[in-house]
């Protein structure tokens, strides 16, 4: 075996690629995880993690992604930081070529994720994990009996929006159009539920604070007037949910596997139709993305590589 040829190369170091990667060193596979940025994907901005089963007490995302990279090393992983820039994922040898080389495995798992699509507004950055978030089952808590904002006019938007009501004073949905985009549905139940109000024809245009989000500033596209919201006084800062979509991190693969809406398409085992091409986690077409079920889809993938590389080294191998 070459220096640069494994068993299985695992694209992406969130959940779903270090949990892949738990179980292919389990598996005694030569495994080889490739990482562009950081550990952890986007549990990494969360500060609580409270909905992921056997979580030590005031869990963050950091901490819990700590655990799993020190899990991942022990059975034997290895792991380079480098960006693909382009694969050939047919034939039986699979090629990743990254910024710095090029390495090639029997099998790969594209566990990349997804990044949710921003608001749009100046600040936004900053107030990450501080105010704002993409995610109402992760940081719903936070805002217990607090004001909340949620951007978008979607069905994700406004089924998120509802969830929220569960646990602010009150939630308004701020959407740049005059009417929701979400199914009728939907927005029946949206308007029969007395805790959410709405912000038509407007737009978040910028965030502020000292360290945390304190009051934001918004315009009617319509009429160009700007309003600036505050914190509650006894509160001191509010959540701002953007759901205005995601972005799945799937330009690399779009002439080489199925895609819809941008997410790749699997089956139950995570099998794309290439064979020994497998995805996990947020860049798979899928009706939940939380960490559990990213978790989920790497065990499955790991397995299911494994028993395409066994396959493949009983046909090939003799």
């Amino acid at each position: 075996m070459t220096e640069n040829m494994y068993d299985v190369i695992i694209i992406g170091a969130g959940p779903a690629g270090l949990s892949a990667a738990i179980y292919t060193g389990r598996a005694r596979l030569n495994t080889l995880i490739i990482e562009k940025e950081k550990d952890g994907g986007q549990i990494v901005i969360t500060s609580e993690i409270d909905n992921y089963p056997g979580s030590l007490a005031n869990e963050s995302g950091p901490s819990l992604v700590d655990r799993m990279v020190a899990q991942a090393d022990r059975h034997g992983a290895k792991k380079v930081y480098d960006t693909v820039i382009a694969c050939d994922l047919k034939g039986d040898i699979k090629h990743v070529k990254c910024k710095k080389a090029e390495y090639t495995a029997h099998s790969v798992i594209i566990a990349a994720g997804a990044h949710p699509r921003p608001i749009g507004c100046t600040g936004e950055q900053e107030f990450i994990g501080k105010g704002v978030s993409y995610c109402a089952t992760c940081d719903a808590d936070f805002f217990e009996d607090m004001d909340i904002y949620v951007v978008g006019g979607g069905d994700t938007a406004v089924e998120e929006a509802l969830y929220l009501t569960k646990f602010g004073r009150q939630v308004t949905l701020i959407h740049r159009r005059d009417q929701l985009r979400a199914i009728k549905s939907i927005q029946d139940r949206a308007f029969a539920n007395k805790k959410l109000n709405y912000m038509w024809d407007t737009v978040v245009t910028e965030l502020h604070g000292d360290g945390i989000l304190e009051f934001m500033t918004v315009r009617n596209v319509k009429t160009g007037e700007e309003t600036v919201i505050k914190a509650n006084e006894d509160d001191g800062t509010f959540g701002l949910f953007g759901f205005v979509g995601f972005i799945p991190e799937s330009e690399l693969f779009k002439d080489q596997l199925n895609l819809r809406n941008g997410y790749i398409v699997t089956d139950d085992n995570m099998h794309t139709e290439i064979p020994g091409v497998f995805a996990a986690g947020d860049i798979r077409e899928k009706s939940l993305r939380q960490v559990i079920t990213a978790a989920a889809d790497g065990a499955i993938a790991a397995m299911e590589a494994n028993a395409y590389i066994e396959g493949y080294c009983l046909v090939n191998l003799g």
